[in-house]
């Protein structure tokens, strides 16, 4: 199976788990452990290549251009972790179907969960760092729907929200430091940027990177000072917990630290910055999770801690760290993914998760007792399990690093004992409770940590056999090298992780008995909250913006355009200054008659316009002279496509606007002061002549660079089968730039068909609607010769449109010019006859028609991707038909179509929503015969 199709099929399984929601728990459920299980199947397929050292990979292109090529490869370390995110996966999928209450909207749960694993899959499979990059904020987005789930809960809220703005941050800055470490391999390929660890290293950008994509991998994966956010994320329901912070969500920053490790570690900086970090939130993680109440809680600081300790064995910055980092990562998934779970079935059970209040558990529910026994032991590292092997691994190298460190890594292995001690006793031990009714659960609920506890089990008594490999696996694409390990429960007297582990065990029991001594000390004892502190930086931050907002965007467009101009204006300026200027090398054109007087026009119009502005009607009627002028210019310098285009998109805009000033007044407000006034007029005429000799400037000389207008005058026949080369450009070449120009047409047409749906819906604005005083027509409102011209006319026009759009492929016309062609036919029906009556008899699915044309310029594109073209490559043929000349068939005219009806859409959606505001005004219009 592909690399690519094992990291959609999760996508897919999303998908399949919100369609199957109708038919119930059971089908939701097992759509999505099918999807993963196939998955997972695909992934196993592949570990004897491995497993044997060798890589799959799999690659397309993407955006080649920008180096974002959709590349996947499976290597020992990729298998490692995506085999514990479709693992649990798994069991996280059977755990939900019975955890979460009948209330639920368990199919959008699913979804969500199962999309959040896809973008894990993404992450560890991406080959691409860009992609990677896609991925990484996936998970942060769909992290956030599912901590925050139950959003009726304060705390759930919260939580999501510290979640996305802590991991949303630090992706800004791994966006930031994966970019800089690209450039400096020169490749996006993680496979490439690999292999020049020694070039990126010896760059002065080294530190900068290292500290940028340090940033992304300690704010996702819990590391101080960002460890504040994982506690609480535990308002997310139990499965939720499980699976983000066992094998998924916090294992992100640490297999980015991995991954990264044959490019960055080694250094000074490297083992300075990740050992401390890892260091202290191993310590720190284990000392506050002694002193919580709360299971998920300690459970929560105790994934802190456990993440320190990987993160810090990274930091050393040896094989063997890096090797031992790699099996805890194992070892600590198995055993905290099935206490989540089993802390879910405790609160099932008994409705709270307070260790204050429980107790005696054992005797009610044996089963959870025995599965919570175990897992918990192995978390404190008790022999023969698999937390104790991967103990003695991380002390073994503690102890090389010095007496300092191997003490801070021993007092946290004491405190882990100390919490697992606490958590275990608190919720089992103790006298029999006479007022609980609790009991141990089915099979639904027990049987994922049964599972995970029997492999805590195995791997600690065959730790080689069950863990060896596929740890070897890892740490030699981690560290480029092969690796041998050789995991055991027992490695001898002479040891000092033996001698360490034993401190650490029985310090730890000593701790546990001493915690209620201890816990009114450290109640008692000031410290610093992370909970408040950061959302006092939040608030802040928040104020701050909104002051910043109100004195930019008070509400007058004026200020906001000074502000944009006078930015403008200012960097051009300095460009100016500081940049050399080489003169000119071709010669002007000599001035001719026809230009002068039309610039004459131009400039008078806009001044006209300007003076007049207050007028509304004679301001627009102004501007659409200048229109014209413009119109004419460009047909002068013979560019008649856009002269074309000009006219048309003038007409039309007039004539929508002329509609429109009918529900405004006869005249604007006063203008400002007139110091403001003038400071305006500066401003502008800076601008105009900035702008004015920036282009003369640039008239007079040649270009730097190769001008593209060359290759598509060159290619315009031969490569799309046009003559017209600003039509080829529009639908082939550039073809994409059209397609989303068209979506944004029509987006915007359909927003404004639903803000007036709103107005509408408002008994206020359909007062205000009824009571405008609209100026008396002159008259007869509807002139019969008007009315009679333009139903004339219309079917003239109309035929018009078609020609124009007929032939735009190999002379001046196309889709665009053509749809707003048939609108101006439309728009003077409207005029002449009114609005009442020509809403009766010209209707037009509005809304069907932008969407057909979207649909029709999609289903162009999507067939030339089909035939492995670049999107939206027209395909063209001849055909000879007797008696016809020769005809050229071209793809192109599919896409123009789906121009011309987003364009007439859109105008006719604007006339349409205009014609329902006419509608309710005080003077309604009445049809004629």
């Amino acid at each position: 199976m592909s690399p690519a199709l094992i990291a959609v099929l999760p996508f897919l399984g999303a998908l399949v788990a919100a369609g199957l929601g109708r038919f119930g728990r059971n089908a939701t459920t097992l759509g999505a452990m099918l999807a993963t299980g196939l998955a997972l199947v695909g992934l196993i397929s592949h570990a004897p290549a491995i497993l044997a050292g060798q890589g799959i990979s799999a690659s397309f292109n993407w955006l080649p251009a920008a180096g974002l090529t959709a590349s996947f490869r499976i290597d020992g370390l990729a298998l490692l972790f995506a085999g514990l995110i479709l693992g649990i996966g798994l069991l996280i999928l059977l755990y939900a179907r019975f955890y979460l209450n009948p209330q639920e909207n368990f199919p959008r749960f699913i979804a969500s969960l199962m999309a959040f694993q896809g973008a894990m899959i993404g992450i560890v499979l991406s080959d691409n760092i860009l992609l990677l990059l896609i991925f990484w904020e996936l998970t942060s987005l769909t992290s956030f729907l599912l901590i925050g789930w139950w959003s009726n809960l304060a705390a759930g809220r919260q939580g999501a929200r510290m979640a996305l703005a802590v991991t949303g941050g630090g992706g800004l800055a791994l966006i930031a430091g994966m970019l800089i470490l690209g450039q400096i391999a020169g490749s996006y390929e993680l496979s490439q940027i690999l292999t020049q660890g020694a070039l990126i290293q010896s760059s002065p950008l080294y530190p900068v990177a290292l500290v940028l994509i340090l940033l992304g991998a300690f704010t996702k994966s819990a590391q101080f000072p960002f460890h504040f956010w994982l506690p609480h994320a535990m308002a997310a329901p139990t499965p939720v917990s499980a699976y983000l912070h066992s094998a998924t969500m916090v294992k992100a920053g640490i297999y980015l630290m991995a991954r990264l490790w044959p490019a960055l570690a080694g250094t000074p900086e490297w083992t300075t910055i990740v050992a401390t970090a890892g260091l202290i939130t191993m310590f720190l993680g284990a000392v506050i999770a002694l002193f919580k109440d709360d299971l998920k809680a300690i459970l929560a600081y105790s994934t802190v801690s456990h993440l320190g300790l990987i993160t810090f064995l990274l930091g050393l910055g040896t094989k063997a760290a890096a090797t031992a980092a790699l099996l805890h990562i194992l070892v600590h998934a198995s055993f905290k993914a099935a206490l989540f779970m089993l802390a879910g079935i405790v609160d099932h059970a008994t409705h709270t998760r307070d260790i204050r209040a429980l107790g005696g558990l054992r005797h009610l529910m044996p089963l959870t007792f025995g599965l919570a026994a175990v897992t918990a032991l192995s978390m404190a590292g008790i022999p023969p399990l698999n937390g104790f092997v991967s103990k003695e691994a991380m002390l073994e190298n503690a102890a090389t690093g010095g007496l300092a460190m191997a003490l801070i890594a021993t007092l946290a292995a004491l405190f882990s004992v100390a919490y697992s001690l606490r958590l275990l006793a608190g919720t089992f031990l103790g006298p029999k409770p006479h007022d609980s009714h609790a009991h141990d659960p089915g099979p639904g609920l027990w049987l994922a940590p049964a599972l995970l506890t029997a492999l805590v089990i195995a791997s600690g008594l065959m730790p080689m056999l069950v863990f060896g490999p596929l740890v070897d696996a890892a740490a030699s694409a981690t560290t480029q090298e092969a690796i041998h390990s050789h995991l055991a429960l027992w490695h001898g007297l002479q040891t000092p992780a033996l001698w360490m582990s034993l401190a650490a065990l029985g310090g730890g029991y000593a701790l546990y008995a001493a915690t209620p001594r201890l816990r009114r000390i450290w109640d008692s004892t000031p410290r610093p909250e992370a909970k408040p502190i950061f959302e006092a930086i939040i608030n802040a931050i928040a104020k701050a913006a909104q002051r910043l907002t109100e004195a930019l965007h008070n509400g007058r467009l004026s200020r906001s355009l000074f502000a944009a101009v006078a930015t403008i204006l200012a960097l051009g300026l300095y460009a100016f200054t500081t940049g050399t200027h080489a003169p000119g090398l071709r010669e002007s054109l000599p001035l001719q008659a026809a230009p002068i007087i039309g610039w004459l026009i131009l400039s008078a119009a806009a001044l006209a316009t300007v003076r007049n502005h207050h007028n509304r009607v004679l301001a627009l009627l102004l501007t659409g002279i200048v229109g014209i002028m413009i119109s004419a210019a460009f047909a002068w310098a013979s560019a008649p496509d856009l002269a074309l285009t000009q006219i048309t998109v003038e007409v039309a805009t007039i004539l929508l606007m002329l509609l429109a000033l009918n529900f405004l007044p006869a005249e604007t407000p006063r203008d400002s002061r007139p110091l403001r006034r003038a400071r305006d007029a500066i401003l502008a005429t800076a601008a105009g002549l900035g702008t004015g000799i920036l282009s003369y400037a640039l008239m007079l000389r040649d270009p730097a660079f190769p001008r593209i207008s060359d290759f598509h005058w060159a290619q315009s026949k031969p490569g799309a089968g046009g003559t017209n080369a600003v039509n080829t450009i529009i639908v082939d070449f550039r073809g994409y730039d059209t397609y989303g120009e068209i979506i944004v047409l029509g987006v915007a047409a359909l927003v404004i068909f639903a803000l007036a749906a709103s107005v509408l819906s408002s008994k206020t604005a359909i007062t205000r609607l009824r009571g405008l005083k609209l100026a008396k027509n002159a008259g007869d409102p509807h002139p019969l010769m008007l009315v009679v011209a333009s139903r004339f006319l219309m079917p003239l026009i109309i035929l018009v449109g078609v020609f124009i759009f007929l032939r735009g492929h190999n002379l001046p016309g196309g889709g665009f010019v053509a749809g707003l062609t048939v609108s101006i036919a439309i728009l003077l029906v409207y005029i002449a006859s009114g609005f009442v009556w020509a809403e009766k008899r010209l209707r037009f699915a509005h809304q069907s028609m932008i969407g057909a044309g979207v649909l029709i310029a999609t289903a162009t594109g999507l067939v030339a991707w089909a035939m492995g073209w670049p999107f939206l490559t027209s395909g063209y043929r001849y055909l000879e038909l007797w008696p016809l000349d020769k005809i050229e068939l071209t793809t192109a005219a599919l896409f123009d179509l789906g121009v011309f009806l987003c364009v007439f859409g859109a105008v006719m959606l604007a006339l349409s929503t205009l014609s329902r505001l006419a509608q309710h005004t005080a003077d309604r219009e009445k049809p004629k015969a």
